[in-house]
């Protein structure tokens, strides 16, 4: 049995509890058998409270223990914790293997999904990228993250940086321009409801085509009239500033095609 402790309750933190709480009952090897957090209340509904503590010296012995905090407070974490060779991970997809104190070994445990306070997700579909020192904590790690995933991917701290920028822009930056093209449906009383199936037709593309076979628009088709009138009706100088510059980087990479 791989015994597993969570330390952190924040939305990442919540999501794995579920997931591995979830495995356990199903009969798999893998068993969380504490969870540390300064303010209980935040999980009492997810794991029973006297499992949860929030005292480092009270920190059970385990096989691994995941780090599922804030980025900055990754090494303060990882500075308090009273033992040494034991393995412990971190979930972030931008802070370093280094970041994690020395007395322990080190590893890296990172869902790459965005997480929603209170909305489920489906663990067996996301993504976990794993490193470690050695091959022997890897093993260990894959057994884990097979455990609530298909999808387990060995990734580097430098490929994990790579995937994490290219998530901020294939979803926050995605989300913003939703944000954005709300902003103009309400300034001239039209439902952005009429734009969903557009959105989901988009995405669903991408499961079978490359961005660039799936990409339409003026931009790609040099539109240039339609591009000019789309400018000249964009009165807010930020939307225009983005319509500007994703435009010319669609045609720009047309140009590299």
């Amino acid at each position: 049995m791989v015994k597993v402790i969570i330390i952190g309750s924040g939305n990442v933190s919540q999501h794995l509890i579920a997931a591995l709480h979830k495995t356990q009952n199903i009969g798999n090897e893998i068993e969380l058998v504490q969870v540390f957090s300064r303010k209980k209340e935040a999980i009492m509904s997810l794991f029973d409270s006297d499992k949860i503590v929030n005292d480092f010296d009270d920190l059970l012995e385990a096989d691994l223990y995941i780090i599922a905090v804030s980025d900055d407070a990754i090494a303060s974490v990882s500075d308090q914790l009273p033992f040494k060779n034991r393995l412990v991970v971190h979930t972030s997809g931008s802070v370093s293997l280094d970041s994690l104190n020395n007395n322990n070994r080190k590893g890296v445990f990172y869902p790459l999904q965005t997480f929603t306070k209170n909305k489920e997700v489906d663990f067996k579909n996301i993504p976990i990228c794993l490193e470690s020192e050695n091959s022997t904590d890897f093993q260990l790690l894959e057994k884990v993250a097979k455990s609530i995933s298909e999808k387990v991917f060995a990734i580097n701290s430098e490929q994990r940086k790579a995937l994490h920028v290219a998530a901020v822009f294939v979803n926050n930056f995605t989300n913003h321009l939703y944000h954005l093209g709300n902003e103009i449906c309400k300034e001239h009383q039209v439902p952005f409801d009429i734009l969903k199936p557009l959105i989901l037709e988009t995405a669903q593309k991408i499961i079978t085509l490359s961005p660039e076979e799936a990409q339409t628009g003026p931009a790609v088709r040099q539109d240039g009239k339609t591009i000019e009138t789309h400018q000249a009706f964009l009165s807010n100088k930020n939307q225009s500033n983005i319509y500007k510059t994703l435009t010319q980087s669609i045609q720009d990479n047309g140009k590299k095609l």
